[in-house]
């Protein structure tokens, strides 16, 4: 994929005449940072291996393995990734997908999205868009057309001291400090802060720190880690206090959830 390539400001996906240009990578790496600047395409980061997080539309987004994040033209972000990665990029003229979100967005891909897109990198770049290459650029952009949507980014606030808070989580996600200490901490009333919060995330103090859990957690157990560690690494008396606020948020539990995961993967 470009952004992970020593020459990657010499791809600009706009000089390619095709409404779709796919490029991925399969990289060990100790740990990379890459400002990638705004494009006319929109573009897909599909991740197969590995876990990156991107900083875009004012969120932080974590992508786990077997899903990906829609970035649509014209938006300015920032990558990090660390460990084995294998990483896809979809880069789509925003005419040739025009039902997409005009914001970054995760969504979900299918066996089907993944086989797509996986053959779309193989193809040649000027592939002949009246050929089977073509046909096959179309069934890609149905199902991506299709895919649905899930939540998996962090709001960050534009509100200064509220993203003293943020950027304080996203390095001591145990901290375990209520809204009224927080309150006292940054100098504001838990009242206005609360306010503040929700004019800015649109969530609770308490739903907005636990969505910042998920991601980090999600982020952990796709590396290997274990719930038992996980959970304390979070800030949970127990394994199972963290069990019960994940699947209350994702519907299942973690070890549900990633064997869903692995259900979905294609045969080999």
């Amino acid at each position: 994929m470009p952004i992970l390539q020593p020459d990657c400001d010499a791809f600009y996906p706009d000089a390619v005449p095709r409404a779709v240009v796919a490029m991925g990578i399969d990289v060990v790496t100790k740990g990379v940072e890459k400002t990638v600047r705004p494009h006319r395409k929109a573009h897909l980061l599909l991740t197969m291996r590995g876990v990156v997080t991107l900083e875009a539309d004012h969120g932080v987004w974590i992508v786990p393995p077997r899903c990906a994040l829609w970035i649509p033209s014209g938006m300015p972000l920032t990558f990090r990734g660390a460990g084995a990665l294998q990483i896809y990029g979809l880069f789509v003229e925003p005419d040739a997908a025009p039902t997409m979100p005009r914001e970054c967005r995760t969504i979900t891909v299918s066996p089907l999205l993944q086989e797509l897109l996986l053959h779309a990198v193989q193809m040649p770049m000027l592939y002949e868009e009246e050929g089977p290459d073509g046909r096959i650029v179309q069934v890609l952009l149905d199902q991506l057309a299709a895919a649905p949507v899930a939540r998996l980014n962090f709001p960050m606030p534009q509100n200064e001291k509220l993203r003293t808070i943020a950027i304080s989580l996203l390095n001591h996600p145990a901290d375990r400090a209520t809204i009224a200490e927080w309150g006292r901490r940054i100098g504001m009333a838990e009242r206005t802060l609360s306010r503040a919060l929700h004019r800015d995330t649109g969530m609770s103090f308490g739903r907005w720190r636990q969505q910042l859990h998920i991601l980090i957690a999600l982020q952990r157990l796709a590396q290997g880690g274990s719930v038992q560690a996980v959970a304390l690494d979070l800030g949970y008396e127990s394994a199972s206090a963290f069990i019960t606020m994940f699947k209350k948020v994702m519907g299942k539990s973690p070890a549900r959830y990633f064997m869903d995961k692995q259900a979905d993967r294609p045969a080999p």
